[in-house]
């Protein structure tokens, strides 16, 4: 009797092996546009389980992101989201962390007013990164010319705003931004920008006032700007705005009115991302 169940149990094993499919990964998804052939078979189960649960990111399309795919359905972020899923499932994250991720990037979120600060690149670019900094942070000053090189790469599609979040833990952080403001209106802010970040150990008023001789400002209308009322409604307007979106620090980076924070890939593969839709 014993050796008659051994055979059929082997029987089974060599069905099982014969047609390739792994018993975990039977009833996984295939999406045209998703190619997971670099996923583990347990990567592969949990990417399918949750494009199979999580909802197409378009609220009039109410169907997962799986059916969404699949059928075709009038929503252009689906498939960008099944292989976002797919690239946090591989990159190791869990299923709460791929979940939230999932949440952050693809939930409606109101639209970050850009009233007059300082910008660069086209109004009617496809792509508005926003940065909340502190010209006397030092992770600010490291992270400045990595995000001037990626503007420089996207230039035509992408346009870069600046949000001024001087932190009360650095002494100089307001006199700096007022500098910033200041020399704003005479057309020279990013000049100022790359200044001060250059020069995080030399903040005092004295030079501040050199830098903007070296730009050869209007001194009489730096000194009036940097003191007025209209630099200081601009420093409470940013500081207001990044309480909203509960900014935690500096530098912190919104892309498309959507946090990033640094997972699901590099913030130019996140750019990229956004331009291919």
């Amino acid at each position: 009797m014993w050796r008659s169940l051994v055979v059929i149990a082997l029987a089974i094993l060599a069905i099982a092996s014969c047609d390739g499919k792994d018993p975990a990964t039977a009833n996984d998804v295939q999406l045209n546009g998703v190619d997971t052939s670099d996923l583990i078979p347990r990567e592969r189960h949990e990417w399918s389980r949750q494009v199979k649960e999580l909802l197409a990111p378009c609220p009039e399309v109410a169907v997962s992101i799986e059916q969404c795919v699949r059928e075709r359905r009038p929503c252009d972020k689906c498939l960008d989201a099944a292989n976002f899923i797919k690239k946090a499932v591989r990159d190791g994250m869990s299923p709460e962390q791929v979940e939230r991720l999932y949440h952050a990037r693809f939930d409606p979120v109101p639209i970050i007013p850009l009233d007059g600060s300082p910008s660069k690149g086209p109004d009617t670019a496809r792509v508005v990164v926003v940065e909340f900094a502190d010209f006397e942070c030092g992770h600010c000053a490291q992270a400045a010319p990595t995000l001037d090189e990626i503007w420089k790469r996207h230039q035509t599609d992408v346009k870069f705003v600046f949000k001024f979040l001087p932190l009360s833990m650095h002494p100089h952080a307001v006199i700096a931004a007022r500098a910033a403001i200041a020399a704003g209106n005479q057309g020279k802010f990013w000049e100022m920008h790359d200044v001060l970040f250059a020069n995080q150990n030399r903040l005092e008023r004295a030079d501040l006032d050199n830098y903007a001789k070296a730009m050869q400002l209007d001194l009489d209308k730096f000194t009036a700007d940097f003191d007025s009322a209209a630099t200081t409604e601009r420093l409470q307007r940013d500081k207001a705005l990044a309480d909203q979106l509960k900014v935690r620090g500096t530098p912190s980076l919104f892309v498309n009115n959507r946090p990033y924070e640094g997972k699901g890939g590099s913030l130019e593969e996140y750019i990229v991302s956004e331009l291919s839709r």
